[in-house]
């Protein structure tokens, strides 16, 4: 008899034509975007953190919920993250995560996970252009456009 072992299976189907995807061009195409799929129901009530995955051209391959948090905090597990990241083929990422208080400063919590991905993606070739922080209102502050990237 033989041993029984788990098998692996990478897998990943555009659902969009190519021809369809939104180039993303700045950090204001990207927090509409964003904010057009957050859920204006929990919004104000939890944090969400979703990466927005890119090809080489920056085009949308699509949106990632990765974690929804409470009140004043979500985890950001960074062996999930990258498995999506890596099942895409995705070269470039925005992250983003809600402010319930509509503060859009960022945390020193969040400052230190944006390193830490940043570094962490370094290893797999993969660009992160941006991490936005989302208001119930829509308004958003972009690490990128602050020179904190």
């Amino acid at each position: 008899m033989k041993d029984k072992v788990n098998e692996i299976q990478i897998s990943y189907k555009e659902r969009v034509p190519a021809p369809f995807w939104k180039k993303i061009k700045s950090s204001e195409d990207a927090s509409k975007l964003l904010y057009q799929h957050w859920n204006k129901n929990t919004i104000e009530l939890q944090e969400s953190f979703k990466v927005l995955l890119l090809n080489n051209s920056n085009k949308v391959k699509g949106i990632y919920q990765l974690s929804q948090g409470g009140i004043t905090g979500t985890l950001v597990d960074l062996r999930i993250l990258f498995a999506v990241v890596l099942k895409t083929l995705s070269v470039g990422i925005i992250l983003t995560h809600n402010h319930p208080s509509g503060k859009l400063q960022p945390s020193d919590a969040d400052k230190k996970i944006t390193e830490k991905i940043k570094e962490a993606a370094a290893l797999f070739d993969v660009t992160v252009l941006d991490h936005l922080i989302i208001a119930p209102n829509g308004d958003y502050y972009s690490f990128a456009d602050n020179l904190m990237l």
